[in-house]
């Protein structure tokens, strides 16, 4: 007798995610921007989110005045300044925020780059206003990139395909004065000295591009590419969520250095509340079965609606 066995659940997920003129652009540029990849009511839910864990990491420091970086529920403060706040780590502190980076387009687009099965390596957000002190002409950006590109990079069917790749979006809308990131357009696969292609940028500022757009556009781009984040020139109060993705079997980025590979800062309440379709996504994978998958360039994009994974009740 043959026993019948209730197939496993499955993220279901757009391919391609990106039109052909998208992936050009991205292959050319090492970014793409991606309007509409969230409604307005989203952006306002997740900055009144953004703003509620503001509140109550200022309450923790206050709390705790001894503590270098006190949590809520996991989250932190990477920077707390008058002018920036930059949290982290919220995977259990909202689930509008954990929602964004489980969004199937989202995590779609990323795998389109990667060519492979995501893992959710790091989560945070920005609200940010224009610094005191005079406005520089011709700024000078804190240029960087997350991975090399020997090792970070492949070329598969005549696309380029990054292992660390990045969804960044705006929830306000965005203009060239708002301090929209910046990248040095093509420096995503130019296998040269970075201080030198940064150094030709600013002598030729047509190269520094800058990401500008309507509330909920996002910004993909790959973590070889050269980027920074832009100068608030405006009286305007940025806010940004950012989602990095990498391959299954890679660790998280957002884990400090004297973490072992195989820790998972996450509760045991929360790791219980990941759905199946979610696990790899959450919690990655130990063997190096990455998942390949690669589209061509002249594929029509699929843009059939998925729906999110919902999530258990807390």
């Amino acid at each position: 007798m043959q026993l019948m066995t209730t197939p496993a659940p499955t993220f279901e997920k757009p391919f391609p995610a990106l039109t052909a003129a998208q992936r050009y652009h991205f292959d050319l540029h090492g970014y793409v921007v991606v309007p509409d990849t969230l409604t307005r009511d989203e952006c306002a839910g997740l900055i009144e989110a953004m703003k509620n864990l503001r509140r109550d990491l200022h309450a923790a420091k206050a709390a705790n005045p001894g503590v270098a970086k006190p949590t809520v529920r996991g989250a932190f403060f990477e920077i707390d300044s008058p002018h920036h706040a930059f949290t982290a780590n919220f995977y259990e502190y909202d689930d509008r925020m954990l929602d964004y980076a489980c969004n199937p387009r989202l995590v779609a687009m990323a795998e389109e780059i990667m060519g492979c099965e995501a893992r959710l390596t790091e989560i945070n957000a920005h609200i940010n206003t224009r610094a005191p002190g005079p406005i520089e002409p011709d700024p000078k950006y804190g240029f960087h990139a997350g991975v090399d590109i020997n090792f970070g990079s492949h070329v598969a069917g005549g696309l380029y395909h990054c292992n660390f790749v990045k969804t960044l979006t705006t929830l306000v809308d965005l203009g060239p004065e708002d301090g929209g990131t910046v990248v040095v357009a093509g420096s995503h696969k130019i296998n040269t000295d970075r201080d030198a292609m940064i150094a030709a940028a600013y002598e030729d500022r047509s190269l520094i591009h800058q990401f500008t757009g309507t509330a909920g556009s996002t910004l993909l781009f790959a973590e070889t590419l050269i980027h920074a984040t832009g100068q608030v020139r405006s009286d305007i109060e940025r806010a940004i969520i950012i989602a990095g993705y990498g391959p299954i079997m890679y660790p998280r980025w957002d884990l400090h250095i004297e973490n072992t590979v195989d820790e998972l800062p996450f509760s045991d309440a929360f790791r219980k509340r990941i759905p199946p379709q979610l696990r790899n996504l959450l919690l990655g994978k130990l063997h190096w079965s990455r998942n390949a998958r690669y589209r061509k360039l002249g594929y029509p994009v699929d843009d059939m609606p998925r729906k999110p994974v919902a999530w258990p009740a807390k």
